[in-house]
């Protein structure tokens, strides 16, 4: 299955990561995390323009966890308060905790309606292209939205060279940029975009940028100018542009939308990109 492009000038996608794997109360007072609390800002983001909530969920004892049954909790919450007007993409992050089958099955227990896929966690190297590149395509049969994130430009090169083989059963597979990293606790650079996108075929390729640290709000004032589409949030970044800390993951949103704006494109909705990526 091809997808189409959502090309500019036109509608920019804004996703949303509300919490993460990793951080707690302690780096920010409203970050959520219950059922309850991802409702709420659910609500939130979808008030100011988002159009995706990519979601983690915790266990008991507020460590990452890829069940199911979670999921299934946080989804009920999140569609109790806003109904299907956002996206849910569910992430399949090992986090040190999950090999590549375990993060598969929980695709296939959980069906969501999109998930994103770390291609170096799925598919670290050429002996797993079989199973990776059949799990690829079972996703699309089934009518799941894959996102592929990618981390380096190194990786999107590899990437390009999979999909030319028909690795993920369509022409145009949709990917996320990630810029800095949480080990090294680097802050992204704005400049290295420019790298990432040397390395694919951006004519065809829906692209997606998330940045750690202070710099996310000019990352993507540059993402809205190039054309692509933006993840913010507490996952990786709780500063605004002008170095304050956000009320919360909606202000993130907030100040992007001039950008959108001035970049001659518009907010594209839960339903717009339901068109564009799963018909």
């Amino acid at each position: 299955m091809s997808e189409k492009q959502l090309d500019p000038p036109g509608k920019m996608m804004v996703m949303v990561a509300p919490n993460g794997a990793r951080k707690t109360k302690n780096d920010h007072a409203a970050l959520p995390i219950s059922p309850e609390e991802l409702g709420l800002c659910a609500q939130d983001i979808l008030d100011v323009g988002a159009s995706v909530l990519h979601l983690h969920v915790r266990d008991g004892q507020g460590r990452h966890s890829l069940d199911p049954d979670l999921y299934r909790v946080a989804i009920s919450a999140i569609r109790e308060q806003v109904g299907h007007k956002l996206i849910l993409q569910c992430t399949s992050e090992a986090v040190g905790r999950y090999s590549a089958d375990e993060q598969m099955n929980m695709v296939r227990q959980l069906r969501p309606e999109a998930v994103s896929l770390a291609l170096k966690e799925i598919c670290p190297s050429d002996d797993d292209i079989r199973e990776a590149s059949a799990f690829f395509h079972w996703c699309r049969a089934e009518n799941i939205w894959p996102q592929y994130i990618l981390y380096s430009p190194e990786e999107v090169a590899r990437f390009e060279v999979l999909r030319k083989k028909g690795v993920f059963g369509e022409d145009n597979p949709s990917v996320l940029f990630v810029l800095g990293r949480y080990d090294a606790n680097l802050t992204g650079d704005p400049n290295m975009l420019d790298q990432f996108l040397a390395e694919v075929d951006v004519v065809q390729i829906p692209w997606s940028v998330c940045c750690f640290g202070k710099t996310e709000g000019l990352t993507m004032a540059k993402v809205a100018e190039k054309g692509g589409h933006a993840r913010v949030g507490f996952e990786n970044n709780l500063h605004l542009a002008n170095g304050s800390i956000a009320s919360g993951n909606h202000a993130l949103v907030a100040q992007l939308i001039p950008h959108i704006k001035s970049s001659n494109r518009i907010l594209a909705t839960a339903d717009d990109i339901r068109e564009m990526f799963f018909s």
